[in-house]
């Protein structure tokens, strides 16, 4: 995929979530272009959106580094964020097993992603479909040894490299958290 052009980066600040860390420029650039966007915001007749356009720009910003993140540590587990999610769901629940749309429910994604997550750890091994003990219609993904194993591997690496050092100053962390819980809260996450 080819980097996002210059103009684009000016009028919104550059900030898409499809984009991937390889087209995150490997020097920083001399502006920020979050304030660019801001300015430029201001400039063409939307001051009044300006602030909330930056804020926005600048979450899904922080979204694609973080990410990027995430998923370096993740690639030598042959594992993406979200069949990550479903192995640490299925490692936490009471018997390590859970109905496909439960999974869906809790993670908050459509049910085609959830199948979609759940073939790619079959194929590994690392998750098994076993149908309801009490429900012929539903079926169950159970998480194998080896799905324990690589979560709970993959786990440990994104505690030493990723959560226990997010980026921020120190009291970021709960300030971001408690913003973006009342940002989830409005949304009905919750």
């Amino acid at each position: 995929m080819d980097p996002v052009p210059r103009h684009r980066a000016v009028v919104t600040g550059g900030a898409s979530t499809r984009r991937s860390a390889r087209t995150v420029p490997r020097k920083p650039l001399p502006f920020d272009p979050i304030a660019e966007a801001r300015r430029q915001w201001s400039a063409h007749g939307w001051a009044e959106a300006a602030d909330g356009m930056a804020a926005v720009t600048s979450l899904m910003r922080a979204q694609q580094i973080v990410l990027a993140r995430v998923d370096e540590v993740l690639r030598p587990f042959e594992l993406t964020f979200a069949r990550y999610e479903v192995l640490m769901l299925l490692l936490f629940s009471r018997a390590g097993s859970l109905p496909l749309n439960r999974i869906g429910v809790r993670l908050q994604v459509h049910p085609t992603s959830v199948t979609s997550a759940v073939d790619r750890l079959e194929a590994r091994g690392h998750v098994r479909r076993i149908p309801h003990p009490t429900d012929r219609r539903a079926i169950l993904a159970e998480i194998t040894d080896e799905g324990r194993a690589t979560a709970l591997a993959a786990t440990e690496k994104l505690n030493d490299t990723v959560f226990a050092d997010p980026g921020l100053p120190e009291g970021g962390i709960d300030t971001l958290v408690a913003l973006l819980d009342d940002m989830r809260r409005a949304a009905g996450d919750f």
